[in-house]
């Protein structure tokens, strides 16, 4: 063809040799440039580093996401009966442990005499009070209190912390200085129902209870270390947990109102193993508000904890996709970085070019005068 055989020529030198296997270059759908026609650029390379940082930093983020899961909640009626609930208490109060009386009554007039299922032990209340981490209801430094309590909503960090920690109350510290004080702590099972938990002076409130305490002796400034409805899990957060209340007058009334609401956090997807797997959690949540205020010598003092039961169950899920789902969602991530990165870089380039052009043609019609000296010539004709 073309007279090259007549000259002893091969048209196939110059073409790429076609081979049995390379017959299905005919079926590529990605076209391939040679070498020789790619140009290479230090601006082209930075680009590159720039799209493999961001492809990076997103798809850890991606990641990490899917490892957190997914959390849902969940409302629903509480179907299951159960006729008791655990209250578990540590307080310390500036009062002698002789003079205090600890009760609980629901509304089924059940009343439990908490003092003799509780611990009583007298301690010194500048031990407690000058610890870290206290807070009063309704102060303004909430910011980093809320964050904590956030945390421990959460069903990965509710779990561990759960598993991590001990479920029992710290021992009482050795008593540095005057024996003022009494820590009240322990727990105690009540029927599931409204009621009040309260702690107030001997001979006041109940009037079988023996002596009458002086007034003098009143003073009902506490310490909430621990107030929790349900099995004991000490390394959860719970609103009334390191709260501060003091007073300097003898009778000062303590009311906080309780809105206790079921709650369970677990990692099984199936409703029907919830209640039997190991990764389920079963306690109860609650909402609280307080008021105090000084009293008339005819009411009683005292700390008082008013709690109700929502007839509510809260399910807090976590549920996480599978691995090939990750995979996909981090191969769109990259792969729209890289291909908007390069549109991105064909259009700088482009408007780069066309900005260039257009210098140079100014600088073109604007040096042919001079060069040719038209201007100078111009100037002496005149």
């Amino acid at each position: 063809m073309n007279g090259f055989a007549d000259h002893g020529l091969d048209e196939s030198a110059f073409a790429e040799k076609q081979g049995l296997g390379d017959s299905l270059r005919t079926f590529d759908a990605f076209p391939k440039t040679k070498a020789t026609y790619v140009r290479r650029s230090s601006t082209g390379g930075y680009t590159t580093i720039l799209l493999i940082v961001i492809s990076t930093l997103l798809s850890f983020t991606e990641f990490r996401r899917w490892y957190r899961g997914n959390e849902t909640q969940h409302f629903s009626i509480e179907k299951g009966v159960s006729h008791t609930m655990q209250i578990n208490l540590d307080a310390v109060v500036l009062m002698k442990c002789s003079d205090l009386h600890v009760n609980v009554q629901d509304a089924s007039g059940d009343r439990i005499l908490a003092g003799e299922m509780l611990n009583l032990e007298s301690t010194s209340w500048h031990q407690w009070v000058d610890s870290k981490g206290l807070h009063r209801l309704g102060s303004d430094d909430r910011g980093r209190r809320e964050e904590l309590e956030e945390e421990d909503t959460h069903v990965g960090h509710v779990l561990g912390e759960v598993r991590r920690g001990k479920r029992k109350f710290k021992k009482t510290p050795r008593i540095r200085g005057a024996a003022n004080a009494c820590r009240v702590f322990g727990s105690i099972e009540g029927n599931k129902v409204m009621g009040d938990f309260h702690i107030t002076a001997r001979g006041h409130g109940y009037s079988e209870f023996g002596q009458h305490l002086d007034h003098d002796a009143f003073n009902f400034s506490h310490l909430i270390s621990e107030l929790s409805f349900g099995p004991l899990y000490p390394s959860l957060l719970n609103p009334l947990d390191q709260t501060l209340a003091t007073t300097g007058n003898h009778f000062q009334k303590f009311q906080y109102y309780l809105s206790i609401v079921p709650t369970i956090y677990t990692l099984a997807t199936n409703p029907s193993k919830i209640h039997t797997s190991r990764n389920t959690i079963v306690t109860n949540q609650y909402a609280v508000t307080s008021q105090s205020q000084e009293v008339s010598e005819r009411s009683v003092p005292g700390i008082f904890w008013k709690f109700d039961i929502e007839p509510i169950l809260l399910t807090i899920s976590e549920e996480r996709g599978g691995f090939l789902t990750l995979c996909v969602r981090i191969v769109n991530v990259v792969s729209g970085i890289l291909v908007g990165g390069g549109w991105c870089y064909q259009l700088v380039g482009w408007a780069r070019e066309i900005l260039g052009r257009e210098g140079r043609r100014r600088g073109k019609s604007g040096g042919e005068g001079m060069l040719h000296g038209r201007k100078d010539e111009d100037n002496e004709d005149d």
